[in-house]
């Protein structure tokens, strides 16, 4: 009978259970894969000379976040390392912006694309080095984060206050625009800003371009030493070291629930598990409110506010064992780890609203990852483990290429959009495809089948757009942790401040857990003070109006 019950064994899930295992509570993780993991793992699947990132791969908010920093992994055998550049974008002339974490390099490179474009850059850093301290902790804190966002206001006000409020709001078009006279710029902060499901005029694409870029330039794009899956091999070590366990392969099919209070769970096999204190769920909340809880135990205005919940993209991915290095036209890009394909920010433009019409795209925005670049032990010398992904809709109206797809994802739509991606890469990288030894797809349901949480491909547990984040995501309501259902509490990437490795949603769900739980264990001491002191007959009953 654990204290508490944690569902699902991806990284908020594990950062969740340590937190509280770090309070001494007794933990019990329940995974439904046959691994721990969750979007973080690797394997040897495409072929087995080669690790492959099956998921997520490279790890800004990983080396930005206290939450991380927090739990040591390094002493669990956590290893990480850089390529020698963070990212790249290059076009079909054969120019090339590159991100580099030294940011005198990044801005000298800009400046080729344009005059001024690097002072530019180094302006967009210093507002980085006024504002990232506060903004961090407020990004990784509950919502409302009080005492960070108080900091991070008095920074605003020191740094131009409601301007420079302004230029976080921008779309990232109208951002590259304003800042610079060339193109190079403007890729960085734009191709940064459709990681998440941000088109170029949406508006805050231009902050979370920013974000993205600038902590490319602090912290890189490190990817864990072995592959993706030492990071989750780490958070299971700890979490065992300290008394926790992992069990996959037990899917949890309902959360139990007595006098509006969560008591523990059930599991497809038919067990029950108690939970004494808690039940934490790394699930995504549509499916936490319509598939695990009762709607019995819940408000009508939680399924008319998931009658809105907006999922970010689908995601479309492609893994390759490469005989050799792609053969960049541009060699800039052959040093990054990350590279971003699109010519121009028309061509992001284009892609973005492809896919809100409903529409395949037919020249698709790649963000590729070449990781032997990054890591050294992922492939042969020589060659090159890599992989590209793109985005497609999660409703198919049409295909704006010339292959009729439909979305049934059936074999021959596999392979015909596998090889869409590809003659993108071969655009800027002319004989790539000759270098492919092997090669995996993982089409939107293939990556749903591996981790449930990922709907369609959906990688961020939700839109990433304004109208879903802070006091609204996951639905209209606290921003926090806490659900309608006492002792329940939400740990996945559909709760503040969402997706990306970072650990924040488990750290602020097992916070709260332990939170509250303090708060009823000092309530009822008090109520048992009282009830020896009316015992004792230290004082006697209190008459309506009397005073002591």
């Amino acid at each position: 009978m654990p204290d508490a019950v944690v569902i699902g064994a991806g990284p908020n899930g594990l950062v969740a259970a340590n937190l509280l295992a770090d309070a001494g509570w007794s933990v019990e993780v329940l995974e439904a894969q046959e691994e721990p993991g969750g979007a973080l793992r690797s394997d040897r699947g495409v072929h087995p000379d080669y690790i492959s990132d099956v998921f997520s791969a490279f790890y800004p908010l990983a080396a930005a976040s206290p939450v991380i920093a927090a739990l040591a992994l390094e002493a669990e055998g956590l290893r990480w390392t850089h390529a020698p550049r963070v990212l790249a974008h290059p076009l079909a002339d054969g120019r090339c912006a590159v991100l580099d974490r030294d940011r005198e390099s990044t801005a000298e490179g800009l400046e080729a694309f344009g005059a001024g474009d690097g002072q530019a850059w180094e302006h967009l850093c210093r507002i980085w080095d006024l504002l990232d301290e506060p903004l961090l902790e407020a990004l990784f804190t509950p919502f409302p984060p009080v005492r960070a966002a108080a900091r991070l206001a008095a920074r605003l006000r020191a740094g131009g206050g409601l301007r420079l409020a302004r230029t976080m709001a921008l779309p990232v078009r109208r951002l590259g625009e304003e800042e610079f006279t060339g193109e190079g710029g403007r890729l960085l902060l734009a191709g940064n800003a459709l990681h998440a499901d941000l088109a170029p005029e949406a508006a805050g694409s231009g902050g979370f371009g920013w974000l993205m870029s600038m902590l490319g330039q602090t912290h890189g794009f490190p990817v864990p030493v072995g592959g993706s899956g030492r990071l989750t091999d780490a958070l299971v070590r700890r979490l065992e070291r300290l008394g926790g366990g992992v069990r996959c392969g037990e899917r949890v099919t309902e959360v139990v629930v007595r006098g509006g209070r969560a008591v523990g769970v059930r599991t497809a096999g038919g067990e029950g598990i108690v939970a004494r204190k808690a039940v934490l769920a790394d699930v995504a909340a549509p499916d936490l409110y319509t598939r695990l809880v009762d709607a019995a135990e819940l408000p009508d205005r939680v399924f008319d506010d998931l009658r809105r919940f907006q999922w970010d993209f689908a995601t479309f991915k492609v893994d390759w064992a490469l005989s050799g290095p792609i053969p960049w036209t541009a060699p800039q890009a052959a040093t990054a780890g990350t590279v971003h394909l699109a010519d121009g920010v028309d061509a992001l433009t284009r892609f973005a609203a492809q896919i809100a019409m409903g529409q395949v795209p037919d020249a698709p925005f790649a963000l590729l990852g070449q990781m032997t670049t990054a890591d050294a032990s992922r492939s042969p010398a020589g060659t090159e483990s890599a992989w590209a992904y793109t985005h497609v809709p999660h409703r198919i109206k049409g295909d704006a290429g010339e292959d009729g797809l439909t979305g049934s994802w059936d074999e021959r739509e596999r392979t015909a959009m596998a090889d869409r991606i590809e003659a993108q890469v071969e655009r800027y990288a002319p004989g790539f495809r000759d270098r492919v030894l092997a090669r995996r797809i993982l089409a939107p349901p293939t990556l749903e089948s591996l981790d449930a949480n990922l709907h369609g491909g959906a990688l961020n547990g939700g839109t990433t757009s304004l109208h879903q984040q802070l006091v609204f995501r996951p639905t209209p309501g606290t921003g926090r942790p806490e659900t309608p259902v006492r002792g329940l509490y939400l740990a996945s990437a559909s709760a503040h401040p969402g997706g990306g490795v970072h650990g924040a949603p488990g750290a602020n769900a097992a916070r709260a857990a332990l939170r509250t739980h303090r708060a009823a264990g000092a309530f009822s001491a008090a109520q048992r003070a009282l009830a020896r002191r009316g015992r004792s007959g230290a004082a006697g009953p209190v008459r309506p109006g009397a005073k002591r």
